[in-house]
């Protein structure tokens, strides 16, 4: 039986969706809400049965409709989860980040309680095939981890339909935006909740040369950040978004007392210069303690889900397991819970970088 699918915003990460759905057997795209004309014309291929409406509520209307996959800009998804929430009971998937301005997380809980259909937020580095089978091994590898570390050196913020993503008044900041992934997956890892953040960033070396509508970027480029779990685990992050030129774009590394595991996944294939196949294959690295005799343990990805978008094929498994609660057959593993903890690392983060003091949780 096939799965009808609802989406709004069709930019790059829309498009990427549709990349991935229409992969999967009777699964379909019929109806999208999209207000650019650009986009809407880019996006048409990939999903050849959909209709393109001018409003939310066009969309709401339409029928068949069994799930909505929300791709908008960051400061749209709060409104658009409240006016769902007023109409239908649909299964949601919603990108990250689930909110932008801290004074609407009073209103995701409201929306929380309230909406009785699964909502999945989605975090798609969880679904990385190599950093799948990193979390999966972890705790054996490390004997429990007292040391994590997530490294990010990657291309800088893409152009976006009206330069949202060059303002933290739309993005909720970098370490907001691009990071939540990686606060996500420390609570993941980890197991634990955080309890303090301490962070250094800022905008070093992109966007001083551009100006929208008279204003200049004030988006960040670079960071660090150290989180202190409950459990008395360590994280740490580094980013840097002028490092396109890097082998690998995530490296994570974990530490405990038996052992260390590390996951190192390159960059999007269509970024490699001489073309795909000069790109190496993602792989994990097991050292353990009292000698050293590291086993690199390669994870190659399948070439069509690869290609599909910039994640790895993480996408791709994703919607499988996001349409497993679809059909009434899976149950949501990223929950809103979980995407309100990883904006509040974020926001945490970019308060501190801000005030150069640590942020309590």
């Amino acid at each position: 039986m096939a799965t009808h699918y609802g989406l709004i915003g069709c930019g790059m990460m829309g498009q990427e969706h549709l990349r991935n759905i229409a992969l999967m057997e009777d699964a379909r795209v019929l109806v999208i809400y999209e207000p650019d004309a650009g986009m809407r014309q880019a996006a048409a291929p990939f999903a050849p049965e959909a209709v393109f409406v001018d409003s939310l509520p066009a969309l709401l209307d339409h029928r068949p409709l069994d799930c909505i996959v929300i791709a908008s800009p960051n400061h749209c998804h709060v409104d658009q989860l409240e006016r769902i929430g007023a109409s239908v009971s649909l299964p949601l998937l919603v990108e990250k980040p689930l909110f932008t301005d801290p004074g609407d997380l009073a209103r995701i809980r409201v929306f929380q309680r309230a909406y009785r259909a699964p909502v999945w937020v989605a975090m798609e580095y969880r679904y990385m095939p190599p950093l799948a089978r990193f979390i999966d091994e972890v705790e054996a590898a490390t004997g429990g981890i007292r040391m994590l570390s997530v490294l990010e050196h990657r291309f800088p913020f893409l152009k976006k339909v009206g330069d949202w993503n060059r303002f933290n008044a739309n993005s909720g900041g970098t370490l907001v935006e691009k990071c939540c992934h990686f606060f996500d997956l420390m609570r993941l890892i980890l197991k634990s909740d955080p309890v303090r953040v301490m962070a250094s960033a800022g905008q070093e070396v992109n966007h001083f040369d551009e100006v929208y509508d008279g204003r200049r970027p004030d988006i960040w480029d670079c960071g660090y950040a150290i989180v202190d779990f409950a459990n008395g685990a360590r994280a740490m992050l580094e980013l840097s978004m002028f490092a396109e030129g890097a082998e690998y774009q995530e490296v994570v590394h974990a530490v405990g007392p038996t052992g260390k595991l590390e996951v190192k996944i390159p960059g999007p294939a269509r970024l490699w210069s001489g073309g795909p196949n000069r790109r190496p294959i993602p792989h994990l690295i097991r050292s353990p303690r009292g000698r050293c005799d590291p086993v690199r343990i390669d994870t190659p990805i399948d070439d069509t889900i690869l290609n599909a978008g910039d994640h790895n094929g993480s996408t791709y498994y994703q919607h499988l397991k996001f349409r497993q609660v679809v059909t009434g057959s899976g149950s949501v593993e990223v929950s809103l819970d979980d995407g309100v903890w990883a904006v509040l690392m974020g926001q945490a983060a970019q308060k501190s970088a801000e005030t150069g003091e640590a942020v309590a949780l």
